[in-house]
């Protein structure tokens, strides 16, 4: 009686290949099956793949588009295969959004894979409400390409996104935080110093 209370379908699934009908179960499985698919990305690549130790230490900025805010400006500090990214961006000019992410590249090739891990805040503001604040995990995924071995490189993230604590503008909103994976994609422009 109490899966047939919460499924809407009409009848309750007699075999576990149906259990996709329920709309819970749904949401999970996919959750699980992102997260599943960024270990095994992470185990595999990392034994496989690794930067020469002579690559270097230095700075590259650049700007990217989508992923944290439609455009926002980044310095990335980098040693060998390792980088701390910071980026500073905005959606709409009345939000600001801080992201710093500790990266790792593979390979020693132009086009490297890269992951990463680390946090974005954001803050927005609109006539006289509070300021609503965010926190939240974020886990990019991507590939890096240094144009023809120059200082200039172009790349691509899916930002895997998770909400860890959030204030609303309105302090009479207390809906619940979603806890849903929220995959951001994210194109970008480098130059190294």
């Amino acid at each position: 009686m109490g899966a047939a209370c919460l499924y809407s379908g009409g009848s309750v699934p007699s075999r576990p290949s149906d259990l996709s009908a329920f709309p819970s179960y749904r949401a999970s499985h996919h959750v699980k099956s992102a997260a599943t698919a960024l270990l095994i990305l992470a185990v595999c690549a990392v034994p496989a793949l690794g930067q020469s130790p002579g690559a270097g230490d230095g700075v590259r900025i650049g700007v990217s588009f989508g992923g944290i805010s439609t455009v926002a400006l980044n310095v990335e500090l980098y040693r060998d295969s390792n980088a701390l990214d910071l980026a500073l961006g905005t959606w709409s000019f009345r939000d600001l959004s801080v992201s710093a992410v500790a990266k790792h590249y593979f390979g020693a090739s132009s086009a490297r894979p890269v992951a990463g891990a680390g946090l974005w805040i954001v803050t927005s503001w609109a006539g006289d409400e509070r300021p609503g604040f965010a926190v939240v995990l974020r886990a990019p995924v991507g590939l890096d390409w240094a144009v023809d071995g120059s200082r200039h490189s172009v790349g691509a993230f899916l930002n895997v996104n998770r909400g860890l604590w959030v204030r609303r503008s309105d302090p009479q909103d207390q809906l619940p935080m979603n806890q849903r994976l929220v995959p951001l994609p994210e194109l970008y422009y480098r130059y190294r110093y």
